[in-house]
């Protein structure tokens, strides 16, 4: 019998639950650190966290109101609402995490702090690089369980599933941002200059300002509507194309409205003589063919047009 409790939705969102479990514990151990120290980067790797707990929640929620069904106002469902809450995490992350941070690093070097022992910030930074690194090691793992064959970047850019992509970004900046808050509060205590940790402050929020950005370029396209795999788009017009009453396929188009949803709109030309009554017949079974050959399809729309007239209405590049 499948588990359908809460040890089911933990293992299907284990990597949001893993990234959001060590950003609090992290979080809370870098605002004890700065209130120690009175280190600028690490007040910033706090905020940072605290942003990072937040976005991870919010993308739960999005994907708790992305599994709604259809309803008379919505047909096609609530899928696209998770691509929404994907959105307004790269607006927080650029808004929040980047502004405070380059914020707080300029009061830093207008107003540098005096240089106390770095030795919490060092206990916290080595504490919060390991349970980073985990996040993301299970980010990693999960994402190159989907990705396939393809590279990184291509398969980041294809992606229809956000919260995958968006915690892997989040972690990889994360690690990053205690790289650099490391280096910070480490050449401030070896030159005596405490606008150095300042620095270091800006230069993480320049890393989360540069993330915000490439995960709000992602989630737009997802948000717009993105056309299915052109693997996917392949297989549905070939299996379209071999039906012997079908004389072409014009065109198939796709768009995803939830990461594993997909409608298909497929315009082809039929054979002349064929029967209305029997074209109704031959097209719910191919129907099903279409679905069970690609079962994220869940809607399919199949019009009958002259190649001739479908031709005529392809919209055209613009220039």
């Amino acid at each position: 019998m499948p588990d359908t409790g809460l040890t089911a939705r933990i293992r299907e969102n284990i990597v949001l639950y893993g990234a959001l479990a060590a950003n609090l514990a992290i979080g809370v151990a870098k605002f004890v650190a700065a209130g120690i120290t009175g280190s600028s980067s690490m007040l910033t790797e706090g905020v940072h966290s605290v942003v990072d707990s937040g976005n991870q929640i919010l993308l739960l929620y999005g994907q708790k109101r992305a599994k709604r069904g259809p309803d008379a106002i919505h047909p096609f469902g609530y899928g696209r609402e998770l691509y929404f809450w994907a959105f307004v995490v790269a607006i927080l992350i650029f808004a929040l995490g980047s502004g405070i941070s380059i914020y707080e690093g300029w009061l830093h070097i207008k107003s540098p702090e005096p240089l106390r022992d770095p030795t919490v910030n060092y206990i916290v930074l080595a504490i919060a690089f390991a349970l980073e690194g985990a996040s993301w090691a299970i980010a990693v793992r999960e994402f190159s369980r989907t990705k396939g064959n393809s590279g990184w970047w291509r398969a980041i850019h294809d992606s229809k599933d956000p919260p995958g992509f968006i915690v892997l970004f989040e972690d990889s900046a994360a690690l990053a941002g205690l790289v650099i808050a490391a280096l910070g509060v480490w050449l401030s205590h070896e030159t005596g200059d405490a606008r150095i940790d300042g620095i270091a402050s800006i230069l993480i929020g320049l890393v989360l300002g540069l993330v915000a950005i490439l995960l709000a370029r992602e989630s737009k396209g997802l948000l717009i509507g993105e056309r299915a795999d052109p693997e996917v788009v392949e297989t549905i017009r070939g299996i379209v194309a071999a039906r012997p009453w079908i004389t072409h396929v014009n065109h198939v188009r796709t768009i995803h409205t939830a990461p594993d949803s997909i409608f298909a709109a497929i315009s082809a030309d039929f054979v002349d003589s064929l029967p209305m009554g029997a074209a109704e017949t031959m097209i719910e079974g191919l129907e099903d063919d279409l679905r069970r050959a690609v079962p994220s399809l869940s809607s399919i729309y199949i019009r009958p047009e002259k190649y001739e007239n479908a031709a005529a209405a392809i919209p055209q590049p613009r220039l």
